[in-house]
This record gives C-alpha cells, sequence and structure tokens, in this order.
C-alpha cells in the first residue's frame, strides 16, 4: 500500500509548516510521507528547531523549500498553516484534500527569548492537537 502523501504549506516555511510537518512524520509512523514548502522560503527560524529538539525531534538536516519544487507533484492533503499559504496555493494534479489551520506565525512574537519561544511552544502544542484529529479521520 502506498503511503499517504502530505504537504504543510505556509508563507515562509520557516516555523509553522515546518512543525506541523515534523510532527505528523513522529506521530503518523511509516504509513505517510511528509513535505513542507513555503510561498516565500526564508529559512528555518532558529526556535522552529529548538522546540522540535523539546520533543525529541532533530530537524537539524531540513531546509527550508519553495513550493515550486513539488510542482506536479500528487499529495493526498495540502495542509496550509497560515492564510497567506492558503490563497496563493498552487494546485496540485489528482484529487487533493485542501485543508486549512489559520495559525499564528510564532516568528512575529516579541519579548523576550523566553516569551519568543513560548509562542513556539504554543504553535507545537496547537499543531499537535489538529494533528491528533487529521490522524484520526484521515485513516
Amino acid at each position: 500500500m502506498k503511503p499517504i502523501r502530505v504537504l504543510f504549506l505556509c508563507a515562509g516555511n520557516s516555523a509553522r509548516s515546518v512543525i506541523g510537518a515534523a510532527l505528523l512524520k513522529q506521530m503518523g509512523g511509516g504509513a505517510l510521507d511528509v513535505h513542507s514548502a513555503g510561498i516565500n522560503p526564508k529559512g528555518i527560524n532558529p526556535y522552529t528547531l529548538r522546540v522540535l529538539v523539546e520533543v525529541g525531534i532533530d530537524a537539524s538536516t531540513e531546509r527550508s523549500k519553495h513550493v515550486s519544487e513539488y510542482e506536479g507533484q500528487q499529495f493526498d492533503y495540502v495542509i496550509t498553516v497560515c492564510d497567506d499559504a492558503a490563497e496563493h496555493c498552487p494546485l496540485f494534479p489528482g484529487d487533493v484534500q485542501r485543508i486549512h489551520w489559520s495559525l499564528r506565525d510564532p516568528a512575529a512574537a516579541d519579548g523576550t527569548d523566553e516569551e519568543k519561544f513560548e509562542a513556539f511552544r504554543s504553535t507545537l502544542r496547537e499543531l499537535r492537537e489538529r494533528i491528533t484529529g487529521f490522524i484520526a479521520v484521515s485513516k
């Protein structure tokens, strides 16, 4: 049986989409082929890597990718995690299901180092909750 293909898409592919993809890979097991990309990739935010390490995920080899790298590929699900990505999401071939989760950008948080990091933790918690529901209905 071929794995379910999922693409997480956000504006910069620096935080939300990277965290979402990493969590789904961890939580979904081998039945999923998970990717992330951005409309205008900005590089992975250092807080993204830190928050993933906290939950046992090493994403140090990940890189920020432009959605055009996936042009023409088929996905079962495309999950947009910001409004900008939802508005500019390209069309993918096949019977793709689009899901939109409007999440606040943790990279836009102001404050101390700890306050900024807490914004990433909050995003991770919200994504984990949404992914738990996604896994339950996508199997």
